[in-house]
């Protein structure tokens, strides 16, 4: 069985945990924009694809998956997931089963804004979030929100771009600057949707934690796995500490039964007053993914056994809690 990771990126300890999941005869490709990816090091083999929102890009990877005998494909990239969702059929009339959530659920994921209010109008709490500086600034002068306000992309990933306002005149500021971001980055082609291309939201001030909520191949709810965010760098968790909370594990359970997403939802979640907070979901394995295979589960190995019809215990789906986990830096050289 082979699988094709697309839009790897710097991700090399996703290659590393399907390599284990496939051993001995699998292989496990990687496909990426940029050739500069340290990823294609530890794939069995690799290629430069085209940007994701190229006309080449489906084509192209419809005709990979033929010549290399592509099995499934697991995408690391919020921007490639509704690309992928919207052409489903494709790959399966060629026997590639992607590992991706319906388009609808990718949808509510990837734009903040319909985050929000899904979220709202099922009753989970979430952050106050305004889609104009317009109303922002009115509700700030009513009261119903004070600064700091972040200020975000609507259609963001990365923590690209992501803004404290802690006053007016920073609001004004990062409206202008996070608007240039979006524009000359590769976000302004799902930010093409909409004239609002930025979202602001009350500043929660809490404990943050990350969660992996695991769904099998057919939307059933498996588990949540919670890490309590130690450490951040460049949007990703640097240091986190495996935990347990009923309060998150409830809400995030009935959030993942909701949803019915396939495989991973990566979540970020603020405790506040002992009241769970959900932020963003992420329709897609997370930077955090790592956090909870440090603690013994193994999706990637969960979904080759769901592909092969074989078993998946509960404890392929579970972590240890009272770990803390540090990512580290490493040089690779390539030739």
């Amino acid at each position: 069985m082979n699988v094709l990771l697309t839009s790897v990126g710097r991700r090399a300890y996703m290659v590393k945990f399907f390599k284990h999941a496939l051993r001995p005869d699998g292989e496990v490709h990687a496909v990426n924009s940029d050739p500069r990816t340290i990823a294609f090091h530890y794939a069995d083999k690799s290629a430069v694809s085209p940007i994701i929102y190229s006309d080449e890009y489906i084509p192209f990877l419809l005709s990979y998956c033929k010549d290399n005998k592509i099995d499934f494909i697991v995408s690391l990239f919020d921007i490639d997931l509704p690309v992928l969702a919207a052409n489903r059929q494709k790959f399966e009339s060629i026997g590639t089963r992607l590992i991706v959530s319906d388009s609808g659920i990718i949808d509510i994921c990837n734009d903040k804004w319909k985050t929000y209010n899904y979220l709202k109008d099922n009753g989970f709490s979430t952050p106050r979030s305004f889609l104009s500086l317009e109303q922002v600034l009115q509700a700030i002068e009513s009261g119903e929100v004070s600064y700091p306000i972040i200020v975000k992309p609507r259609f963001g990933c990365g923590s690209i771009a992501l803004s404290v306002a802690e006053d007016h005149e920073d609001l004004l500021y990062y409206y202008s600057k996070n608007m240039r971001v979006v524009n000359n980055t590769y976000l302004k082609y799902e930010s093409a949707v909409s004239d609002e291309k930025i979202i602001y939201q009350e500043c929660l001030k809490g404990q943050e934690y990350g969660a992996d909520i695991i769904n099998d191949l057919d939307g059933n709810f498996k588990n949540v796995i919670i890490r309590k965010k130690i450490a951040m760098r460049a949007g990703e968790t640097d240091i986190a500490q495996l935990v347990d909370n009923p309060a998150i594990r409830a809400e995030l359970e009935r959030l993942g039964r909701m949803t019915g997403h396939i495989a991973n939802m990566d979540c970020d979640v603020f405790l506040v007053d002992d009241v769970p907070y959900i932020l963003e979901m992420n329709a897609r394995f997370g930077g955090g993914y790592p956090f909870s295979h440090m603690g013994g589960c193994d999706l990637p190995q969960a979904i080759v056994n769901w592909l092969e019809n074989k078993p998946v215990p509960d404890e392929m789906l579970s972590s240890r809690t009272g770990i803390t986990g540090f990512k580290e830096l490493g040089v690779t050289r390539t030739e």
